[in-house]
């Protein structure tokens, strides 16, 4: 590919573009993990909220995107998009939501140790191995989408209304 052909004006180098057979391997990884949640019995609505839970706290604004539509698709609520920053703060998510979104921030930001610990005791209450597996999986798919979309930085652009 030459470097003015599909070039984003942001200068950035799209990393999915570029790289095409490496990203198509994360795309086949992403398959898999969603495979896996589904025989874990994770429902695409909780594999959702993990994806923007993550996509938030990585500021990824074209995953958001994404996942906003494909949450809303899957039968998910604006009220609970919209507080899904506050998770914690709110009585609208059940308790395998609350522990998939745990182990997605704890995935998402492994540092914290203490986070983690207390985001695995949370899970391990109400999720089977598989489902932590599962959830702890679909955590670090997003993450890796993320980095690619926040480096290359894909443009989010605005919905045509439908006339």
């Amino acid at each position: 590919m030459s470097d003015t052909a599909e070039a984003p004006v942001t200068g950035r180098v799209y990393l999915d573009k570029q790289s095409p057979k490496a990203f198509h391997a994360l795309v086949q990884t992403a398959d898999a993990v969603r495979a896996t949640a589904a025989e874990a019995g994770l429902d695409r609505i909780l594999v959702e909220l993990v994806n923007l839970r993550v996509s938030q706290l990585n500021g990824c604004a074209y995953c958001l995107d994404v996942h906003t539509g494909a949450a809303l698709r899957a039968g998910e609520t604006t009220q609970r998009l919209g507080v899904l920053a506050a998770w914690r703060d709110t009585e609208v998510f059940t308790a395998r939501e609350r522990a998939a979104l745990g182990l997605a921030e704890a995935t998402t930001a492994p540092a914290d140790a203490t986070a983690q610990e207390r985001a695995y005791d949370a899970a391990r209450a109400v999720l089977s191995d598989d489902e932590i597996s599962a959830a702890i999986w679909a955590a670090i798919a997003i993450n890796a989408f993320n980095r690619v979309s926040i480096l290359s930085k894909h443009p989010v652009r605005a919905a045509v209304p439908h006339q």
